[in-house]
């Protein structure tokens, strides 16, 4: 039985298309759900250094037995160590905690638009460490089309990823549409429906709706599940989040089925336009100020 799809990024870079994402997972927890997670065959684990739990991803790891280059490793830099020189040592501390030499994707974390000259150079900085091989790939999340074009009018390297929120009720398809015709890989954060931002975001509960429902009944699958395979299916990357180890089972357990054309068109009609997480604009220093401690 099929158990994973791979991505190629556009550095010739693979990836395994469904990792594990660890947004919100206390560090007590994340070293028993990534280790749950390793130990079922996931490959591909995401964290950031506001996560607070990169150092936890990392005993995982070494505890897993597992050879280094069997895992793709994939963080965040913080609004807090953007600019050239503060970035660059946010990879040190971020490669320190992780206890490896090398990171296989390193992201920033916001396109903090209030200061976008310092976005711009710490991805100088992501330029420079993969020139020097400290990382496999770079990219962005939560970049708009305006985002994006800036950074590519003012940078030398295409972005191999932007990380965003993506489920049925809120697609962004104007971003992916960009990264798309671009080159740059969708990657979707929330891609199970953004649950824990519902209550503020007034969107429903898209494990409960009704077509996304149907659909998992028909093929004997979770909603969770028949989200995920839209997501794969459309090209994306997906790293659903769980510290439950039968949820992290039965979120890999998508690679058994196909959703028709028809079923991807009617999820992509589930669109709300309504965000889950915080519009990019909003994301300053003043309301988003993290310290991120060394290594």
């Amino acid at each position: 039985m099929k158990t994973m799809e791979y991505l190629t990024l556009n550095n010739n870079v693979t990836m395994p298309a469904l990792g594990l994402g660890v947004f919100q997972t206390p560090p007590d927890e994340t070293r028993d759900a990534v280790r749950a997670a390793l130990d079922l065959g996931y490959r591909h684990i995401d964290t950031a250094a506001a996560y607070a739990n990169e150092r936890e991803v990392g005993q995982a790891l070494s505890e897993s037995g597992l050879a280094r280059d069997e895992v793709f490793l994939e963080t965040k830099v913080w609004i807090n160590d953007y600019g050239y020189d503060e970035t660059l040592h946010a990879f040190d501390k971020s490669a320190g905690k992780l206890g490896v030499e090398q990171i296989d994707l390193l992201i920033l974390h916001q396109a903090f638009p209030s200061q976008f000259d310092r976005t711009l150079d710490a991805y100088r900085a992501l330029e420079t460490l993969l020139e020097q091989g400290k990382v496999r790939a770079i990219g962005v999340s939560n970049f708009m089309v305006e985002h994006l074009e800036r950074l590519l009018a003012e940078t030398t390297v295409v972005p191999a990823i932007n990380q965003i929120e993506v489920h049925p009720l809120f697609t962004q398809q104007e971003v992916q549409d960009f990264d798309t015709a671009h080159g740059i890989l969708n990657q979707a954060w929330s891609p199970i429906g953004g649950i824990t931002f519902y209550r503020d975001s007034g969107h429903t509960n898209a494990l409960e709706h009704p077509v996304i429902t149907a659909m998992g009944e028909k093929y004997g699958k979770s909603p969770a599940q028949v989200m995920l395979r839209w997501g794969l299916q459309q090209g994306r990357s997906v790293i659903p989040k769980s510290t439950k180890p039968a949820r992290i089972a039965e979120n890999l357990d998508v690679f058994d089925f196909n959703l028709t054309p028809e079923e991807l068109a009617s999820l992509d009609a589930l669109d709300t336009g309504k965000r889950g997480g915080p519009a990019p604009e909003k994301v300053t220093l003043p309301a988003f100020s993290r310290e991120i401690p060394e290594a």
